[in-house]
């Protein structure tokens, strides 16, 4: 179902969410923003990328 590169991406997730929600909560609220911004900017190049090589199969 999920490739490795699939997991990789969701790992990179995960880690940064769980990064930016110990940067929140220890106080470092500016850095735990930052780093929360992360989240959505590496689904999106995944996303892309799947869908790169999608496209590129299909001709």
């Amino acid at each position: 179902m999920f490739k490795k590169s699939d997991q990789f991406i969701l790992l990179a997730v995960a880690i940064s969410f769980a990064v930016s929600g110990f940067l929140w909560f220890s106080g470092q609220r500016e850095e735990g923003l930052f780093t929360a911004v992360w989240v959505p900017s590496i689904l999106c190049f995944g996303i892309y990328f799947k869908l790169a090589i999608l496209g590129g199969q299909r001709k």
